[in-house]
């Protein structure tokens, strides 16, 4: 793996656990079924929205995504003011690929994935009639047209959807957000929507390190009484930090709140570990945890570009270049790999 893949602590043997009380295996299996089957109708059905306007395509794109959610037994609850009409870059923590349906039925918008997914059978197709950002994360020196490409999409008055921790976490911490993404919203002069995702409980909902995804799917819809919280905090508006990188500190701060990094029982765990330990040791690089498909076709993304010049008085944008590091997207929803476990010390995406 990269040394500059982002990583999270979090493992499915600790974090994602089953809930109790959970529901009987024969409502979990007819809960799996209706999940599946309302994802396939929305496959099939999306070629007829596509010629639809973009309100339209909002309305249809919440109701579905409900859908999906509900079938698979998962409650929606939202909180928080709903931000105005216009572009927006919409950020939030990453914990589960449920994270996508659930932010596509409040704020849908252009969600951002690797390049791959377009490959992919039905779900490929229904990401690029969504509008999906697809980006090569092989090639860092495509970082910066790729930022581009968000910036283009914010100035048309677009959404953009973006996970910038860059993997998935449990849910009981949270990574750092990666900044380039940011230079987007920077580059078009659009706000800053943070969002924070919580699960209740959060074990079943944690699709982290290697879990495979046909686990996390029986998990979720035996899950007893699985809520989602989606809180829509307080937009930051353009302008208020000067760079990229204080941009993306202060989303973090807001999406974050006060929850401690060791509420991870992974994280806890590797802690007292390294008090155990006489000797240093190398530090085991986390399996980034993929959001893979699901209801919606998800992704995370980190990205690094280069910003326009300013004008005068205004304040310089970062500038960055292919060799910025930019933290390379880790396996979320549409980015999964197989690796090896995490570390403590590790940080931590259709219209």
């Amino acid at each position: 793996m990269s040394a500059w893949l982002p990583t999270a602590p979090c493992r499915p043997e600790r974090c994602a656990t089953r809930a109790r009380p959970a529901a009987g295996p024969p409502r979990a299996a007819l809960r799996l079924a209706a999940g599946l089957t309302a994802v396939l109708a929305g496959v099939a059905l999306a070629p007829l929205a596509a010629p639809l306007g973009r309100a339209a395509r909002h309305r249809l794109t919440r109701l579905w995504c409900r859908t999906v959610l509900r079938a698979f037994g998962v409650r929606v609850r939202v909180t928080g003011a709903p931000p105005p009409p216009g572009p927006l870059l919409v950020v939030a923590n990453h914990v589960s690929w449920l994270d996508v349906p659930l932010v596509a039925a409040v704020l849908p918008g252009r969600m951002v994935a690797k390049r791959e997914v377009r490959h992919w059978p039905l779900l490929g197709r229904l990401a690029a009639l969504g509008g999906t950002h697809f980006l090569d994360r092989d090639r860092l020196r495509a970082l910066p047209g790729a930022v581009r490409d968000l910036t283009g999409s914010l100035a048309a008055g677009h959404r953009v959807v973006v996970f910038p921790e860059g993997s998935t976490w449990c849910g009981r911490a949270h990574g750092a957000f990666r900044p380039a993404a940011f230079q987007a919203a920077l580059d078009a002069g659009a706000a800053v929507q943070p969002v924070r995702i919580t699960y209740r409980p959060a074990g079943p909902a944690a699709f982290v390190g290697d879990d495979p995804l046909a686990a996390s799917l029986w998990r979720v819809a035996a899950a007893g009484r699985l809520t989602a919280e989606i809180r829509l905090l307080e937009p930051v508006p353009h302008g208020a930090h000067p760079d990229r990188r204080a941009l993306a500190r202060a989303a973090r701060t807001a999406v974050a709140g006060p929850v401690p990094a060791a509420d991870c029982p992974a994280a806890a765990t590797d802690a007292s570990d390294a008090t155990e330990t006489t000797a240093p040791e190398t530090p085991r690089r986390a399996a980034p945890s993929p959001t893979a498909l699901s209801p919606a076709v998800p992704a995370a993304v980190v990205l690094s570009a280069s910003a326009p010049v300013p004008g005068p008085g205004a304040v310089p944008a970062q500038t960055a270049v292919a060799s910025d590091s930019a933290n390379r997207p880790c396996a979320s929803v549409h980015q999964r790999d197989n690796s090896s476990r995490a570390a403590a010390s590790s940080a931590a995406t259709p219209s």
